[in-house]
């Protein structure tokens, strides 16, 4: 059965063409930097939004219309979702996918037997992967829908709770490892405080810190190879989430010895909520050999929650691949699109539009900051702006081979100051609206 018989292969057909359903500007064997932009942008569908999503938001019901599903959770339906996903992702040219546990498998009343499900699922994705050639880029457990995580997952003040976590995430990754994932992502959905009153911040960050080894224990002993990865939210669902933003979370990995097993998976969306820009925590993970993987979406400015939608902003997709492309790329992460159709877009070829659009913007972002890279009009700016740490005193500063006396010493002799050179802001934003 195809159940998106109206949409055809999605092939790239230029910048000219009128056809709804063909790429503008991401050509996956077209080479941009020395790779292809297959190789540069690894996109990612996600099975959440995609495939599980219903349109509903705080303040409304359900609006999306999907035939294929019947509203059940029954093995029946999650089996055929397989069929949709695959077809959708065949037909759009996606080489990999994501995936919580529970997007794939449903929930039984046991553990054991919510593992037998998620074991036959397991089966089917294994069968379709083979038969597409699409790849798990990551997977992950849902550890924070379900009422037993109202306090939190591996920060739950309820010991059994953190044990039933462990066991989800265990069967979660082993899962991950069957189907070939190259990394596993760790989302503190509750993981996080309301009220500092009934909170022993400590204890639980000392538990989280805990459960991450017991983690990367059981990755060793099945022999996963794939990098964890730690997504920063700062709230929703929380108040405060221990994992806020990208400086948090490195701090955590720091505080207990994780930098060797941990890297990060940065959403646009949670940079926003976290009062800062995606180029911020893009560029601050990876100065710190910690940028693993991006989940591409946007907000929107206007509203104060996590909107989700898809990347259409030039700007933004540009500055993403600024920061990838000085890094030389986000492998074996990718760009997953962790964005869903807004719940006026109800009819499935919708879904379609979507995907087309974040991928051409990244296409143009990669080309744009290719060019921006192959001209060095920022690389060269931003060297002479601290050319003044090149040589002399500033070069012993950053050698450190001198301190706040020798300092002192050196301005009483020298007298006057270099001056200060304009930070030219106008005209750097000019300059890179010459390329966009």
């Amino acid at each position: 059965m195809e159940y998106f018989p109206e949409v055809p292969t999605i092939k790239y057909e230029g910048a000219d063409s009128r056809n709804d359903f063909a790429f503008k500007h991401y050509n996956p064997d077209e080479t941009v930097a020395g790779k292809t932009m297959r190789e540069w942008l690894r996109f990612s569908v996600c099975y959440w939004h995609t495939f599980r999503g219903t349109g509903a938001d705080p303040f409304g019901a359900p609006t999306l219309d999907r035939p294929w599903d019947d509203g059940t959770d029954s093995t029946e339906n999650a089996l055929k979702r397989v069929d949709v996903a695959f077809e959708f992702m065949e037909k759009l040219g996606a080489p990999f996918y994501c995936f919580h546990d529970r997007d794939v498998s449903p929930e039984r009343d046991t553990l054991k037997e919510s593992n037998d499900v998620f074991d036959k699922i397991a089966d089917k994705l294994l069968e379709a992967q083979k038969r597409t050639g699409i790849e798990l880029l990551w997977g992950t457990a849902n550890l924070f829908s379900h009422p037993r995580y109202m306090h939190g997952a591996a920060t739950s003040p309820n010991a059994d709770i953190f044990a039933h976590a462990a066991a989800q995430v265990k069967k979660a990754m082993e899962v991950t490892h069957r189907l070939g994932g190259q990394n596993y992502v760790f989302w503190g959905g509750r993981e996080g405080y309301m009220n500092l009153f009934n909170t022993d911040m400590k204890r639980e960050l000392d538990h989280l810190g805990r459960f991450m080894h017991m983690a990367a224990d059981h990755a060793d002993k099945i022999g996963f190879k794939g990098t964890f990865l730690f997504e920063p939210k700062p709230k929703e669902p929380t108040k405060h989430q221990y994992d806020f933003d990208a400086a948090a979370c490195l701090n955590f990995i720091r505080q207990y010895d994780l930098m060797d097993r941990v890297k990060l998976n940065i959403e646009t969306n949670h940079a926003t909520l976290a009062g800062h820009t995606m180029m911020h925590e893009l560029a601050y993970a990876s100065i710190q050999d910690a940028l693993g993987s991006i989940d591409a979406n946007t907000g929107d400015l206007l509203l104060g929650w996590d909107t989700d939608q898809f990347p259409t902003d030039i700007y933004l997709t540009t500055q993403c691949m600024l920061v990838i492309m000085e890094q030389g790329g986000l492998a074996p992460g990718g760009v997953n699109f962790d964005a869903k159709v807004r719940r006026e877009s109800f009819e499935p070829v919708d879904l379609f539009h979507a995907h087309i659009g974040g991928m051409d913007a990244f296409a143009r972002g990669l080309k744009i900051a290719a060019k921006i890279r192959e001209e060095h009009v920022l690389t060269d700016f931003v060297s002479n702006r601290y050319s003044t740490f090149d040589s002399g005193i500033g070069e012993k500063i950053e050698a450190g081979t001198v301190g706040f006396s020798d300092l002192e010493s050196y301005v009483l002799e020298k007298g006057t100051l270099e001056p200060n050179q304009s930070g030219r802001q106008e005209w750097i934003e000019n300059l890179i609206n010459r390329y966009v």
